[in-house]
């Protein structure tokens, strides 16, 4: 299974009904879920413990691994503190684009390929 878990979006994304009623149910969620207003994106939640988020991590240009480390330790501040960023820092949907997830499944597809190489059978 892939370190970023099960997904039914490109199916969900397909269909004229499902699609826009998931797409609200995902915008509230993102809300209440509340790492946006502790100035988080979806990627910095991910599970850290993962050996191809590890890697996929280690991939990260130096700019986008501070951002990353800056956004962890204001949401730890945030999380002492008990309190929730001003609504002017808090990261906002438009913003909260997926940075972790291309270099993960590059990680997943490069480890596939490997594994494929070290099973092969010669004919």
């Amino acid at each position: 299974m892939s370190a970023l878990g099960l997904s039914f979006a490109k199916q969900l994304r397909a269909s004229r009904t499902l699609g826009p009623m998931a797409k609200k149910l995902g915008q509230k969620y993102a809300q209440l879920a509340g790492w946006r207003a502790h100035g988080l994106r979806y990627d910095d939640i991910l599970i850290e413990e993962s050996a191809s988020v590890q890697k996929a991590l280690g991939r990260l240009s130096e700019r986008e691994a501070y951002d990353r480390a800056y956004r962890l330790r204001v949401a730890s501040m945030c999380a002492i503190a008990h309190q929730e960023l001003p609504k002017a820092e808090q990261v906002k949907p438009e913003e909260d684009v997926r940075y972790l997830k291309p270099l993960v499944e590059e990680v997943e597809a490069e480890e596939a390929e490997r594994s494929a190489f070290d099973h092969a059978t010669r004919a």
